[in-house]
């Protein structure tokens, strides 16, 4: 018998009609009996919260990491799924597979139709999520929706409302579950883990900036402002902006703020192309390039280095040969190699500057 833990947070997939539109109320063991659990598994179910994922914060998303790790303390787990909203889940899985150590898969899913829904997604989705999280191994978090598995960094929502929700631009799916198995494609090894944040520990402030058509610096300079100490620039093509963007990026990484820069751009790496306020220039001013990670994933890979930044720094905390510096430890994080292989190997820019 394998033992999967099931981790209820809310999401389309525990929604209900509400007379004016749908929210997240039904518990973990509604969402679970709505459909069927596979052969030789036995669930247990741990209700976390009930939110709709667009309300999520970081502290949501910090309970949610130190759950999964007190769940996976005890040795007769075989894996976990998190049932999560579809607006954010990119996002908290990926924030979770950066500090995730073990052997033993966490797997995220959701649904975009709710519960009570005929012919809904929700039983489907979760059947195969509980599948991969009782057979899976070495695959860090993942992401299993409409038959298909992705490893949680790159992949990204593609469809507000369509069944296949989620996919990744720049990667090839890990695996695909057909016929109550699990088929695995080739993946690359992971990445370390960087250290567990400490309970209770106050979230720095990461803003996310878009740059277009008449551009300038006020809502990079109101970010600053209100505290943010971490910044992602969402550049034009592959990662551009202005000279004076580029200038007030200059300004905030020499006061400690971390700036990475990634696109509005559907798929494609961001690449030091150009000049004139360009990504060379944005590099040369303190930067950080995010690869192929889109806005919302670049603005987790911010907020983990800034906390794993405040754990290896602690007394005790890590080991002496621990990188203390968020800058540094960002540029690890945005350099490590996705565990999904590239869907095309024909990007000009791949690789440019590294």
């Amino acid at each position: 018998m394998r033992r999967v833990v099931v981790i209820s947070t809310g999401g389309t997939i525990a929604s209900r009609w509400q007379g004016d539109g749908y929210a997240a109320e039904a518990a973990g063991q509604e969402v679970l009996a709505a459909g069927a659990v596979p052969e030789g598994v036995d669930v247990r179910v741990v209700d976390l919260f009930t939110v709709n994922s667009s309300r999520l914060t970081t502290d949501h998303q910090l309970r949610l990491l130190h759950t999964v790790h007190d769940v996976l303390a005890d040795p007769a787990v075989d894996g976990v799924v998190v049932t999560h909203g579809t607006d954010t889940l990119e996002e908290s899985a990926f924030f979770l597979d950066l500090f995730h150590a073990d052997r033993r898969p966490v797997v995220f899913t959701g649904a975009q139709q709710p519960l009570d829904a005929e012919d809904g997604d929700a039983a489907g989705n979760l059947y195969d999520a509980l599948l991969t999280a009782a057979t899976g191994q070495d695959i860090g978090v993942v992401i299993v929706f409409a038959g298909q598995v992705f490893a949680a960094r790159g992949t990204v929502k593609k469809h507000t409302v369509d069944a296949r929700a989620f996919g990744d631009p720049d990667g090839t799916p890990l695996g695909r579950v057909q016929f109550g198995r699990v088929s695995w494609a080739r993946r690359r090894p992971r990445p370390r883990a960087l250290p567990l944040p400490a309970e209770g520990v106050t979230a720095p402030r990461v803003d996310i900036v878009m740059h277009h058509s008449d551009g300038d610096t006020v809502l990079l300079d109101a970010s600053l402002a209100a505290g943010a100490r971490g910044v992602v620039l969402v550049g034009t093509g592959a990662g551009n902006a202005t000279p004076e963007i580029a200038d007030a990026v200059r300004k905030a990484t020499a006061d400690g703020v971390l700036v990475a820069v990634s696109t509005r751009v559907a798929a494609g790496a961001v690449a030091p192309l150009y000049t004139g306020g360009g990504a060379v220039d944005l590099v040369a001013a303190g930067a950080r390039l995010a690869g192929t990670l889109r806005p919302g994933q670049a603005r987790i890979a911010v907020l983990a280095a800034l906390l794993a930044a405040g754990t290896a720094g602690a007394a005790g905390a890590q080991d002496a040969d621990a990188d203390a510096d968020a800058d540094g430890i960002l540029r690890g994080v945005l350099e490590a190699a996705p565990q999904a292989q590239a869907a095309s190997e024909l990007y000009l820019v791949d690789g440019v500057g590294q």
